[in-house]
């Protein structure tokens, strides 16, 4: 009996073609050098959830379908008396991914997920913070297809942040989209 060892589309995509293109673009001379996807951290703050507390189970459940990991509340830090907010209450819930899990959420992401949003025309290129960070925004967690779409009380969006081991904007923009990520060209919106 052979025991072949499971490893993501992307993750093998990132070792066989990705890492190459990199080298060769910015001129690395080590394999090691190349930047990489670490995580990706799905977050989700919620509307309501102080005064009803199934919104933060509900959602919890929600992440925990979209990624195939179990996902966990986020608690306020503080008391603020205009919402309402006491210190230790959930508000939110989030997801941390690695390995697989990872890769095989970002090529859902990409290729059945983004596809779905209405007039996609891609991501934006500008939403990088300086240290390799990328993080965008979904209005709707409806585009991905584990989602029932019968069993959603209400549409809410959340944050996405790809964390990579690059060192400045453009290697971790050149490492996603080598990835799959549609990002926008900008060259296409100068001449239209």
């Amino acid at each position: 009996m052979s025991t072949t060892k499971y490893t993501a589309r992307l993750a093998d995509k990132y070792k066989k073609e990705v890492v190459p293109t990199l080298m060769k673009k910015f001129g690395y001379t080590s394999v090691m050098q190349a930047p990489k996807l670490e995580k990706i951290c799905l977050n989700r703050g919620i509307n309501g959830a102080v005064s009803d507390k199934k919104l933060v189970d509900i959602t919890i459940e929600e992440l925990t379908t979209i990624t195939g990991q179990k996902a966990v509340s986020t608690i306020s830090r503080k008391d603020i008396s205009n919402f309402k907010l006491r210190k230790g209450l959930p508000i939110g819930a989030r997801v941390t991914l690695r390995g697989i899990k990872m890769y095989e959420f970002l090529d859902r992401l990409v290729a059945s997920a983004l596809p779905r949003v209405r007039d996609f025309k891609g991501v934006s290129e500008k939403a990088f913070d300086g240290r390799g960070n990328y993080t965008m925004g979904i209005t709707e967690q409806i585009i991905f297809p584990e989602v029932d779409i019968d069993k959603v009380n209400k549409i809410t969006g959340m944050d996405i942040t790809f964390v990579t081991t690059a060192k400045t904007n453009e290697e971790a923009y050149e490492l996603l989209k080598e990835l799959g990520m549609p990002f926008k060209n900008a060259k296409k919106e100068e001449t239209n």
